[in-house]
C-alpha cells in the first residue's frame, strides 16, 4: 500500500461537479476561510470507503497523503488515521496521537478537523493531562482553536463535561465564526447530557457570548428559554 495508490484510487473517483461545488461549499475564494484549497471532487462516503481499503496504511504515506494539496487526500489520510487509532493498541495509539499532533498543520479545514479531533486527540486524552488543548485553544491559529473545543467532544460523550466549558469559556472572545459555532456545537452537547452545567453557563456568559455560539448552544432549548437568552445578549449589546 502506498500514498500514490490512494491518491490514483480517488482521483478515480472525482468529478468536475462535485469539485466545484466543494469549492464553494468550502469558501477557496480569496479572503475566505478555505482560500487555496484544492478539490479533486470525491464525496465523504467514497472516501471512508477508500480509507477502509486502506486501513493499513504506514505512518510514512499517510504523512504523504497529509502534505498533499488536494483536500480529499488529507481527509482520506484522518480517516486512515481514526480507524488505525481505533483498532490499534496503546504504543500505536500513542504513536498516532502523537503523530496527529505533529502534522496538525495539515487539519487545516473544518471537516477535517471535525472527523479527527474528538475520535484521536480527544479519545486519546481520556486518561492524560489535556493541558495540549488550552494551548491550542490559546493559539493564533483558527484551525487549533477548534481542534480544540472540538476534541472535547470525546470528553462530553464520555460523561466529562468541565474542559468543554473551561475551552467554550476561553474562546468568548474569539473573532471567528467557525470558532463560535463549534463551541457553540459543544455547548449543546453538553445541554443533551447535562442541562443543568450547559444552563449555569449560560446564565453566567450568554449576555456577552457571540451571537452566533449563543444560537448554536440555544439551539435545543424551548422557545421561553431560547427567547431569554437572546435577550439578555441584546441587553447587554446595547449597554456597550
Amino acid at each position: 500500500m502506498s500514498a500514490v495508490s490512494v491518491v490514483e484510487e480517488l482521483r478515480g473517483l472525482a468529478t468536475p461537479a462535485k469539485s466545484k461545488a466543494s469549492a464553494w461549499f468550502f469558501k477557496t475564494g480569496e479572503g475566505q476561510y478555505g482560500h487555496g484549497d484544492v478539490f479533486l471532487g470525491v464525496t465523504v462516503p467514497e472516501q471512508r470507503r477508500v480509507a477502509k481499503r486502506h486501513q493499513d496504511l504506514p505512518l510514512a504515506e499517510i504523512r504523504k497523503l497529509l502534505r498533499s494539496a488536494p483536500h480529499e487526500c488529507r481527509l482520506t489520510a484522518l480517516l486512515i488515521l481514526v480507524r488505525q487509532y481505533e483498532t490499534g493498541d496503546e504504543a500505536a495509539q500513542e504513536r498516532i496521537a502523537r503523530f496527529y499532533l505533529a502534522h496538525r498543520a495539515r487539519v487545516n479545514n473544518w471537516d477535517l478537523v471535525d472527523s479527527s479531533a474528538p475520535y484521536i486527540l480527544g479519545r486519546h486524552l481520556l486518561t492524560r493531562d489535556r493541558s495540549i488543548l488550552y494551548a491550542l485553544a490559546r493559539s493564533a491559529d483558527l484551525w487549533e482553536r477548534r481542534v480544540a473545543i472540538i476534541a472535547t467532544l470525546a470528553f462530553i460523550r464520555a460523561g466529562e463535561y468541565g474542559d468543554a466549558l473551561k475551552i467554550a469559556r476561553l474562546l468568548l472572545a474569539d473573532r471567528h465564526d467557525l470558532v463560535h459555532k463549534a463551541a457553540g456545537w459543544m455547548l449543546r452537547e453538553v445541554g443533551n447530557r447535562n442541562p443543568a452545567a450547559a444552563e449555569r453557563f449560560l446564565k453566567a456568559h450568554a449576555a456577552r457570548m457571540p451571537r452566533t455560539m449563543l444560537r448554536y448552544a440555544i439551539e435545543k432549548l424551548p422557545e421561553r428559554k431560547r427567547k431569554a437568552y437572546l435577550t439578555m445578549r441584546l441587553s447587554a449589546a446595547s449597554m456597550r
